[in-house]
C-alpha cells in the first residue's frame, strides 16, 4: 500500500510538468459534476444559460487539461517530435502503420534511397539486407571482432530512422583523422559494440532499431558468415565481395561460401506476409544477387503472392555490369534464382544531362539501355518513368518519386 501510495505521489513533484494539468482537469471535473448536479434537480423548463454554461466550460477545461497532459508525456517520450500537435503525431503514426506491408532486398546505397522514400507511405517495411559486404569498415571490423558486416545493415537503420536529424548524421559520421579508427563509421562502430553487449548481431540491430525509432525493421538475409565468390567468364575465381568489381573481367555467375547458408526466420516471415515485394536499386553481383543465393528467400519469393518489383539501375557499373541492358539484369536475377521472383522491371526514362554522362563516360559507366521489348518477351511488364536526380554531379533515384511509382502498382492487388 505504501509503495502505491508513493508512486501516486510521484506524480507532484516538482520539475515533471503535469501538475498544474492534473489540476486543471480536476477543476473541469468539478464543474462538470456540480454543473450537470443542478440541472438534474430543475426542470426543464428553468434550465437557465448559467448552468448551461458552467457544464460546457467544464467539458473544455478538462478536454484542455488531458490535452496538455499528453502532451507532456509525448515530449517526454519524443523529446524533439517533428510537429508539436499531438493529434498530429496520433495520425501520421496511425497513418503509416495502415499502409502496405512492403519487403524491401538488396544492399548499399541504393537500398537506402528507396526506403527513405517508402517511410514517407507505410511503415511496414521489412527491408531484407545482404551480409556478404567484406570491404572497408566493415570488412575491418568483421575481421577484427568476427562479427556480421553492419555496414549496409547501418545505412538502412539510418533510412528508416525516425529520430532527429543529429542522431541520423551521428550513426553516419565518419572518422577521417589520421588514427585506428580512421575510415569506420560511428553506426558500424555502434553495432560492433551491441554485438558484443549482447551477444547476438540480430538482437544488436533490433537494440539499434530501437534508439533510431524505425518506420520498419531492417533484417540480415542470413546470420551465416557467407562470403561471395564470382566466377568470371575467363574461367578465373575471384573470392569477396569487395574484389568482385576490382578485377575488370564478365562475370558468368556468383555464389555464396557456404553454399547452403539458411534465412533469418525474421526474413521469411516478412516475405510471406509481403503484400508487395521489392528488388533494388543497388549493385547487381554483389547487393541483390547474394540474397537470393540463399535457396529459401528465393523460395519464398517465387511462391510468394505478392507483386514483385525489380527496380533497374540507370547507369551500369564498372566490373559488374558492362555493356547491359534492362533485359541483362533481369537474366542474371533469374538465372540466380528463380523465373518467379519478378513481375515488372522499372527502368528510367528520364533524360540525364550531357555533363553527367561525360563524367560517368570517364569511369566507363553508361545508361542501361531500356530494351522494352525483349523484357516483355521474356514474360514481365515494365513500367517506364523519369526518376533520376542528380546530387553533386552523380545520378540518383529519386525517393519520394520512385516510391510513388512503385506503391501505385499496389492497385494491381
Amino acid at each position: 500500500m505504501k509503495r502505491v501510495v508513493n508512486s501516486i505521489l510521484k506524480w507532484l513533484y516538482p520539475g515533471i510538468g503535469v501538475k498544474r494539468w492534473i489540476g486543471l482537469s480536476a477543476f473541469g471535473v468539478i464543474l462538470l459534476i456540480f454543473g450537470t448536479a443542478h440541472l438534474r434537480v430543475q426542470e426543464f423548463w428553468a434550465i437557465n444559460i448559467l448552468d448551461t454554461i458552467v457544464v460546457v466550460s467544464g467539458i473544455i477545461i478538462l478536454i484542455l487539461g488531458i490535452r496538455m497532459m499528453m502532451r507532456s508525456f509525448i515530449a517526454a517520450f519524443i523529446p524533439s517530435p517533428r510537429s508539436s500537435e499531438l493529434v498530429d503525431i496520433l495520425y501520421q503514426k496511425k497513418h503509416l502503420s495502415r499502409g502496405p506491408r512492403i519487403v524491401t532486398i538488396g544492399g548499399g546505397t541504393g537500398l537506402s534511397v528507396l526506403l527513405t522514400g517508402l517511410k514517407e507511405y507505410t511503415s511496414n517495411i521489412s527491408a531484407i539486407v545482404t551480409v556478404a559486404d567484406d570491404g572497408g569498415s566493415s570488412g575491418r571490423l568483421r575481421q577484427e571482432f568476427d562479427i556480421l558486416p553492419p555496414g549496409d545493415i547501418r545505412n538502412c537503420l539510418v533510412a528508416l530512422a525516425d529520430a532527429s536529424t543529429l542522431m541520423r548524421d551521428l550513426f553516419q559520421f565518419r572518422f577521417d583523422t589520421a588514427s585506428e579508427l580512421s575510415g569506420h563509421s560511428f553506426g558500424n562502430l555502434f553495432i560492433t559494440v551491441m554485438t558484443r553487449l549482447t551477444g547476438d548481431f540480430e538482437k544488436a540491430i533490433k537494440e539499434t532499431s530501437k534508439v533510431l525509432a524505425l518506420r520498419g525493421q531492417v533484417i540480415p538475409s542470413t546470420l551465416n558468415n557467407v562470403v561471395l565468390v564470382a566466377q568470371h567468364k575467363d574461367g578465373s575465381t575471384t573470392v569477396g565481395e569487395n574484389k568482385i568489381p576490382k578485377t575488370n573481367r564478365p562475370i558468368e555467375k556468383v555464389s555464396l561460401s557456404p553454399a547452403e547458408s539458411l534465412a533469418t526466420p525474421d526474413a521469411l516471415k516478412a516475405i510471406e506476409e509481403a503484400q508487395m515485394i521489392v528488388l533494388g536499386p543497388g549493385s547487381l553481383y554483389t547487393s541483390i544477387v547474394p540474397n537470393l543465393l540463399i535457396k529459401d528467400i528465393s523460395r519464398s519469393i517465387a511462391n510468394s503472392g505478392a507483386i514483385k518489383v525489380y527496380v533497374c539501375n540507370m547507369m551500369t557499373q564498372p566490373g559488374e555490369t558492362d555493356g547491359f541492358c534492362a533485359s541483362d539484369h533481369i537474366k542474371v536475377l533469374v538465372n540466380h534464382s528463380h523465373p518467379r521472383v519478378i513481375d515488372y522491371c522499372v527502368v528510367n526514362t528520364g533524360e540525364i544531362p550531357p555533363e553527367t554522362l561525360r563524367r560517368y563516360a570517364e569511369q566507363n559507366s553508361y545508361p542501361v539501355t531500356n530494351d522494352r521489348k525483349k523484357i516483355e518477351n521474356m514474360g514481365y511488364r515494365v513500367i517506364e518513368d523519369d526518376f533520376g536526380i542528380i546530387e553533386e554531379g552523380v545520378i540518383r533515384h529519386d525517393p519520394l518519386n520512385l516510391a510513388r511509382i512503385i506503391l501505385g502498382l499496389m492497385d494491381e492487388i
